[in-house]
């Protein structure tokens, strides 16, 4: 005999049918997989369903008083039992009687007197669509939970990753601990003020981070040399620009990381590295984050000065509108300096610093 319990639980059945042998039949036939509940007339089978719930209804259409017809319209005429399933027992399976029988909401009929194979099968189909219907939605919950944890997890991955990276630039650059962080936190600030989605300042922060990867690539003593560097060590220490991309253009599901990398050093006016780019041909992105970059440069402790004053980078960074900056982002810059009135945005200045021209 097929199983006709669903995630475990015996389905509650209401039987309406003034044959007492039928019922009996029915019990019978169904055995223990189910609740079942037998009425010997319409009324009474109305009582149950006021009194209790239930997963399906068998009802008989030849009844005295009530018949199954007017028991089936009572049924579906209350909202909390529209989409109760009612399976239609009868001996007259005329084609009229059975569409009359759709048409009220019948969901199946089954033929009397009962073949026990096809009355469990049918009870089982219907069974298992109302299983399926009323725990789609939290199945959807569960499905959707479940992606948004490994999404999360993969996020998290993904960042740990960025910072793991990070701190290798770092070891090797000691004099600009943190300016990649720093860059990052400017960068999805601007972005956030000119009105990015919260995806693309999040992606931007990324950038921000990853900036100066290429860095990695170059020797050690033009990173840390702490004199003025000769025009050869200048070029060399531009490329990071170029090795960065060459890093990170490998990530194809982030093709902005590679972006970010290549052209943070081009200026508005066209001036800039590593491809000279001018006003809208540098991307939006690396706008933004060349503006951060500056103001980092600025405001980090170098080994030949301190901190510059705010009123100083405040100058620097109008004067750099429409020429080295996207003017829309330096204006964001400029207020964020102006609300900053205890000059919080600044370097971790606990770390010597190397002179300007080494910084990215």
């Amino acid at each position: 005999m097929a199983n006709l319990k669903y995630g475990g639980i015996r389905p509650r059945i209401l039987a309406i049918d003034d044959d007492a042998n039928n019922l009996k039949r029915l019990e019978l036939i169904l055995g223990k997989d189910v609740k079942l509940t037998c009425a010997n007339s319409g009324e009474e089978g109305l009582k149950y369903l006021s009194a209790s719930t239930y997963g399906l209804v068998l009802l008989d259409i030849n009844m005295p008083y009530m018949d199954g017809f007017e028991v089936l319209r009572r049924i579906r005429s209350r909202q909390d039992l529209n989409d109760l399933p009612v399976i239609i027992m009868t001996s007259d399976m005329d084609p009229e009687l059975e569409a009359e029988g759709f048409a009220l909401g019948a969901t199946d009929f089954i033929r009397k007197p009962f073949v026990p194979t096809v009355i469990i099968l049918r009870i089982q189909r219907v069974l298992q669509y109302e299983y399926l219907q009323n725990n789609l939605k939290s199945e959807v919950e569960r499905q959707t939970e479940l992606a948004e944890s490994r999404l999360l997890a993969s996020e998290r991955l993904f960042e740990e990753t960025v910072l793991a990276l990070v701190k290798a630039i770092d070891a090797k650059d000691k004099y600009t601990s943190g300016h990649s962080l720093r860059v990052a936190e400017y960068s999805r600030t601007i972005a956030a003020r000119a009105g990015y989605s919260g995806e693309q300042v999040q992606r931007i922060y990324y950038m921000g981070l990853l900036h100066d990867i290429g860095k990695i690539g170059i020797p050690l003593e033009i990173i840390n040399k702490t004199s003025r560097l000769t025009d050869e060590e200048y070029s060399t220490i531009k490329s990071h620009t170029v090795i960065g991309a060459n890093i990170l253009q490998t990530i194809v599901e982030f093709p902005e990381l590679a972006v970010g990398a290549r052209s943070h050093h081009e200026r508005y006016d066209g001036r800039g590295y590593p491809d000279g780019l001018a006003g809208e041909r540098i991307p939006e992105m690396a706008r933004i984050i060349a503006v951060a970059d500056a103001y980092d440069a600025m405001t980090s402790k170098r080994s030949y000065r301190n901190t510059l004053p705010q009123e100083k980078v405040r100058s620097e960074i109008e004067k750099g509108r429409g020429l080295q900056f996207d003017a829309r982002f330096a204006e964001i810059m400029l207020r964020m300096i102006d609300e900053d009135v205890n000059f919080v945005m600044q370097g971790d200045h606990s770390h010597e610093e190397k002179p300007l021209e080494h910084d990215g």
